[in-house]
């Protein structure tokens, strides 16, 4: 086969596989201290504005990715549960008029737990959406006032309880790894979540990012992260009982029942495309990198202007492909084949993979490479980062 025909093949394969879509809604009622999300807060929003903005930014990326097949729509934030239900609706609905949908397409919309939002469950459900991820992050009301979250536990509860009631699939966040937070209280907290019978939980370490409320915080001395060795403990601890439960940890922050896995998600870390519209969203399709304008204003101003609101539209080489596919990939407790990534790169595997590294650290117990598949054991899971980075050439 030439080196032409099996560019081509590469790109027919590419475009077989089904589109993820991820839509930004960048505004919050506040902005949460740990936050380093695109989200703000503004006074006023002409929703019909923006309305026809993502419209007009969804019909961009339609027409460049015609005849697709569309597996998954997520609606993220920010709090896109902020949107009218028929903003949602008529996102949804242009989506699947753009793209075939398939049979099982999963819809999912991120919302917080006050009393406004829930309110507007129901509606949400009627518009399209199948899958709920609820941002509850604790179960007790003085770490939520400390995450500067705006619901107390009971309203979390409540919309949780709501939330069940009106879509097939609700998954919710947690944050631990709190100041002052001990294993036993992360224990009884951990213990109380996974009685509610959800089939999906993102359970995340409190991380400090740059630029966030809290990075100044530590930096002024206000409060004194959790150290590495506690933080270490939490995460075994987290890996232990989401698995003695049934809801067993598939990616490094995230837990789901058998089948009940974030297809949405699954899409990015196995390096499949996926359409990214709206204020400050990445997306990756046909080898080449979209980021939109971050700053909400500034992505409005594009889209009015060149009916888009693309800031960067990069072509990614096969080894900048290779070492993302590896990233991502290796996030995942299922790990990665690299023939995959051969194959579809074109790339010797000795081109993106240093081999050598790879044996050291299997030898340690910190990676197993058997029968073609590459995965990081639980022993290694806390320096994921560390090794993807040992390991990429």
């Amino acid at each position: 086969m030439t080196e032409q025909a099996l560019g081509k093949d590469k790109r027919q394969e590419k475009q077989d596989m089904p589109l993820a879509l991820y839509i930004h809604w960048p505004f919050c009622l506040a902005k949460c201290p740990y936050c380093d999300f695109n989200s703000h807060v503004r006074p006023d929003i002409d929703a019909a504005l923006w309305q026809d903005a993502l419209l007009s930014d969804m019909a961009h990326e339609a027409a460049l990715t015609q005849g697709r097949r569309l597996s998954s729509i997520f609606f993220g934030g920010g709090t896109p549960s902020l949107m009218s239900p028929e903003t949602v609706a008529a996102l949804i609905d242009a989506a699947t008029r753009y793209w075939q949908p398939t049979s099982d397409i999963e819809i999912t919309l991120e919302a917080n737990p006050s009393s406004v939002e829930a309110d507007r469950f129901q509606s949400l459900a009627l518009a399209g959406v199948n899958r709920l991820s609820l941002g509850i992050q604790a179960l007790d009301d003085t770490s939520l006032h400390f995450l500067g979250r705006i619901h107390n536990v009971q309203e979390a509860l409540s919309a949780l309880d709501i939330a069940q009631k009106n879509f097939s699939r609700v998954s919710f966040d947690l944050i631990y790894g709190r100041p002052n937070q001990s294993l036993k209280d992360w224990e009884e907290e951990l213990k109380q979540a996974l009685a509610f019978g959800s089939d999906h939980l993102s359970l995340y370490q409190l991380t400090i990012e740059e630029g966030t409320r809290f990075h100044s915080l530590v930096r002024q001395g206000q409060f004194t992260p959790m150290d590495g060795d506690k933080a270490a403990d939490l995460f075994d601890l987290t890996r232990d009982m989401t698995k003695a439960a049934g809801i067993p940890a598939y990616e490094i922050s995230n837990h789901a029942r058998k089948n009940s896995e974030s297809r949405h998600n699954l899409t990015y870390w196995r390096y499949g495309d996926y359409i990214g519209i709206g204020a400050g969203a990445h997306g990756r399709r046909l080898n080449n990198v979209t980021i939109r304008h971050k700053k909400p204003e500034n992505w409005l101003s594009a889209v009015q202007k060149q009916q888009q609101g693309i800031q960067e539209e990069t072509p990614l080489s096969p080894k900048d492909q290779a070492i993302e596919a590896v990233l991502m990939g290796l996030r995942l407790t299922e790990g990665i084949h690299p023939e995959n990534i051969q194959k579809r790169t074109g790339l010797d595997i000795s081109e993106f993979l240093d081999i050598a590294a790879i044996q050291y650290y299997s030898d340690q117990g910190l990676l197993t490479f058997n029968n073609g598949l590459l995965r990081i054991t639980e022993q290694g899971v806390l320096l994921t980062d560390a090794l993807i980075r040992e390991i990429s050439l």
